[in-house]
């Protein structure tokens, strides 16, 4: 990613050249993508995106090091997706309307709100792999198949996937 042209357009777009800033940001839009679908819940992918390319458009001139721009946005989309994560906890922590109510016991409803928010929350690749795992039920051989992954990537995704939901569940 940091070509001649691309050092050229990042010094322009520091420098206010708008043209240069829309290629900037263009041509790092999808590594941002990317980026965020490992750390944002699914639908909020796209908007911690958007919103990210937002502040790094105003924020351009504030960035010392031209070289760590690439590392400064993913801090943004990271820090923007975290943002989000805190928005759902406050949503999640709404009372239970009456569509849902019904399903739930009343002892089981605050469990199963905790639950969904943890789910939610893990980044996509893990919610995948705990839920084939613990709901669909598929062994771990199945599930290294299914994933393309090594017996030992996928018994070490499943474990962090699972040590993330508990990290969400404590607080």
């Amino acid at each position: 990613m940091q070509d001649l042209a691309w050092s050229t357009d990042l010094e322009a777009a520091r420098a206010g050249d708008r043209p240069a800033l829309e290629r900037v940001l263009g041509r790092s839009r999808q590594d941002l993508r990317r980026y965020a679908e490992h750390h944002c819940v699914v639908n909020d992918v796209e908007d911690a995106v958007q919103e990210s390319l937002f502040t790094a458009s105003r924020r351009l001139m504030d960035l010392r090091q031209l070289e760590s721009f690439t590392s400064w946005l993913f801090r943004i989309v990271k820090r923007e997706c975290n943002r989000m994560k805190r928005g759902l906890r406050r949503l999640m922590q709404e009372p239970i309307t009456e569509d849902i109510a019904a399903v739930c016991t009343l002892e089981h409803r605050g469990l199963a709100r905790d639950l969904a928010a943890a789910m939610e929350s893990l980044p996509a690749h893990y919610r995948e792999i705990v839920l084939l795992r613990d709901l669909e039920g598929l062994t771990i051989e199945e599930l290294s198949q299914r994933l393309d992954l090594t017996r030992e990537a996928t018994k070490a995704r499943l474990h962090r996937a699972r040590s993330l939901a508990r990290e969400y569940l404590k607080d």
